[in-house]
């Protein structure tokens, strides 16, 4: 048995060198991370927020009607949920956007992030933007009762424009959803799988 030499596998192709002015348009997007630093101090503010407001709410528990003390639990739902916008916006957009994070097989890395791509940031924002306005929504709703005396912070009309508001953000949403699945179908079709 005599054992034929492999023949030599051929060397990788060198990549052709890459331009200043496409260097320069690519590394620009190291611009954004200014932008997502910002964004974490906005998130420590929401934290100091929500710190206050919880204060308050165990200070004035007792002297506190309960729909007084439903408005604020739901402006810490509020407080929660626009944290919670934050954090996708900050980890999903800079590890489209920016850089990865290489976080595979960390015990924390969310569950979304691995499928996270331009489309799903958006359809998960304009979820969590409908979210927040009708945890908005509801506040408006619990305070209707006083609308027309000097203790409502309302009006008619502005409870209808928050009604308006937060249909459009519903159909918005609707639509991107529609024009992403439009978009992926049509995807399919080009590569032969449908």
């Amino acid at each position: 048995m005599t054992s034929e030499p492999k023949a030599p596998s051929a060397p990788a192709a060198p990549r052709p060198p890459v331009g200043l002015l496409p260097k320069l348009i690519f590394g620009s997007r190291w611009l954004q991370l200014p932008l997502y630093v910002g964004l974490i101090v906005a998130q420590a503010v929401y934290v100091l927020l929500f710190l206050k407001e919880l204060w308050h709410l165990v200070l004035h528990s007792f002297d506190a009607s309960e729909q007084q003390i439903m408005l604020v639990v739901l402006g810490l739902i509020d407080v929660v949920m626009i944290s919670n916008l934050l954090i996708m916006v900050i980890v999903g957009g800079y590890e489209t956007f920016v850089s990865r994070l290489n976080l595979s097989g960390h015990p924390d890395e969310p569950e979304w992030l691995g499928h996270v791509n331009a489309s799903v940031l958006k359809i998960k924002l304009a979820m969590a933007i409908i979210g927040i306005s009708s945890i908005s929504l509801l506040r408006t709703f619990i305070e209707a009762g006083n609308l027309g005396t000097t203790r409502s912070n309302f009006t008619e009309t502005g409870v209808m424009w928050q009604v308006l508001i937060h249909m459009t953000f519903i159909i918005s949403a609707i639509g991107i959803a529609w024009v992403d699945r439009l978009s992926e179908s049509g995807h399919r079709k080009a590569a032969g799988h449908d």
